[in-house]
């Protein structure tokens, strides 16, 4: 593929995945129905082991550099059935993201619709409450940024850069705006985690927030095209840095706007319904134009780097060929883009069946959050195995390679493993529900059980090189590239 993005492309990618003010508009409400008043301490804390994942990403990019990265990192230092089911949970936690991304977006499209005083067409009315409305209208912004996306990085990289300024310059103008002129104190146990009730409400505060974090990591998904392999790792710092502290900002904002219960209840609506406190139409309209931007971009963002893990999947051999199909005028994974696509459409489709929007969006944050944080947890220990040698460099190095990523790896696990046995004894019974404890729990299991089912199937029925490559004294794995490749195939690069 060709290298066209730098450091600063690199940068709009990932935060345009992490989707800061699609995070903000809809996400605040759920942070907030779960730890109450400490917001942006809990975005803090959680910050401190994304930090040292990030870290680790950096370390192993500098030796390595694959758009498959956990996936490709993890197997060749932990073993390839770990590493397969960190490239498969980041790829399905991402497909749930764009089947409810999408419906937010469509929700966001119809408000704006109202803003506009274009409330139905013919019988049907424009409900951004509706949700097989907004499914249907989510699914065809899917459909579009998808077709984008196979054009390649670049295009989408320089889509990403005009709309991240504009929503930015807006959210950041309605945030300071909302810390000036707030009519409630500003209060110190808002920035303190501590002040939660029990462990497992501060646990489950530090997962969701986690989640809220995910994306940055975007950046290594499309190192492969980036000219230099730092402007990868100075392109997740980057975004790392502007995102936590637009959360940070915009929870102090809320709270001086806002009262708790509002911020709860208002869910996919909050962030109109905070700056429709702050200014009168048309400039209170601003703010739902920043979130229309921001879910358009981070539904682009989430399609770009899925397509290139499973990419590299799909030239391993643990997924099907098809994956590794390139386009042939844009060598772009299209056949992989569209197929993730119709899987997202699937899931949003099926999700409608579940209830209102904000009971999908805290359904799948929950879930997702327990997949994000083993996801994230394999790439820390990945590092850690890898380098565990400069633990006799010195002790800088040791901090550096070994230490910082392992204990925020374990950090990670011991958050999700304590948050998913929390959550399986708080029903006694299993219940196709969002709120059913065993549910939210069921739904990330299925996915690692998918995962087993597909790793098994690609060892011993497909063969896939990735299972069977002989591995060396420093831990890689030493697998021939194919003798021939199929035309539209990317070559095997990785493992």
């Amino acid at each position: 593929m060709p290298k066209v993005l730098g450091a600063v492309d690199s940068a709009a990618i990932a935060m345009s995945s992490t989707a800061p003010t699609m995070s903000i508009g809809i996400g605040l409400g759920v942070i907030a129905a779960v730890v109450g008043p400490a917001i942006a301490g809990i975005l803090l804390l959680a910050l401190v082991p994304i930090l040292g994942i990030a870290w680790a990403y950096s370390r192993l990019n500098q030796v390595e550099r694959n758009c498959g990265n956990g996936y490709v990192w993890v197997g060749r230092s932990l073993g390839p059935w770990l590493g397969f089911q960190a490239g498969w949970v980041a790829v399905a936690g991402t497909t749930i993201f764009l089947a409810y991304g999408s419906q937010v977006c469509g929700s966001v499209i119809l408000q704006f619709c109202n803003q506009a005083h274009w409330t139905s067409v013919g019988s049907l009315a424009l409900d951004p409450t509706s949700t097989p409305l907004t499914t249907a209208v989510g699914l065809a912004v899917l459909l579009a940024v998808s077709l984008a996306a196979i054009r390649g990085a670049d295009i989408a990289a320089a889509i990403q850069r005009y709309l991240i300024v504009f929503e930015y310059v807006v959210l950041i103008g309605f945030c300071l705006y909302g810390v000036v002129a707030g009519p409630h104190p500003f209060e110190w146990a808002w920035l303190s985690p501590f002040s939660v009730d029990s462990p497992k409400v501060l646990a489950a505060g530090v997962v969701v927030a986690v989640y809220f974090y995910w994306g940055w990591d975007a950046a290594f998904c499309v190192t492969e095209e980036t000219r230099e392999p730092r402007d990868a790792s100075r392109g997740g710092f980057l975004a790392l840095g502007l995102i936590a502290g637009m959360f940070v900002l915009a929870a102090i904002a809320f709270q001086r706007v806002l009262t708790a219960d509002e911020i709860v209840e208002q869910g996919p609506q909050g962030l109109t319904f905070f700056a429709s406190r702050l200014a009168h139409e048309p400039i209170a309209g601003l703010a739902l134009l920043a979130l229309l931007f921001s879910t358009v971009a981070s539904l682009q963002a989430g399609v770009l780097p899925t397509a290139r893990a499973t990419l590299a999947m799909g030239r391993d051999q643990t997924l099907g060929r098809v994956w590794a199909r390139l386009h042939p005028r844009y060598a772009t994974p299209a056949a992989g883009t569209l197929l993730i696509m119709a899987s997202a459409a699937l899931i949003a489709a099926l999700s409608v069946t579940i209830g209102t929007l904000s009971t999908i969006i805290g359904a799948a944050v929950s879930s997702v959050g327990l997949l994000v944080s083993l996801y994230y947890g394999l790439g820390g220990m990945a590092c850690a195995v890898r380098f565990r040698a400069d633990l006799m460099t010195g002790p800088g190095a040791a901090l550096r390679s070994v230490i910082i990523p392992a204990a925020s790896a374990l950090t990670l696990f011991g958050l999700g493993g304590y948050l998913a046995q929390q959550y399986w004894v708080q029903d006694a019974e299993f219940a196709f529900d969002p709120a059913n404890g065993k549910f939210l729990v069921t739904v990330p299991a299925g996915i690692i059980i998918m995962g087993l089912c597909i790793s098994a199937w690609s060892k011993w029925v497909r063969r896939a090189p990735y299972f069977h490559g002989a591995r060396g004294t420093d831990g890689e794995s030493i697998v021939a590239a194919p003798a021939s490749v199929e035309p539209g195939i990317a070559p095997t690069t990785s493992s």
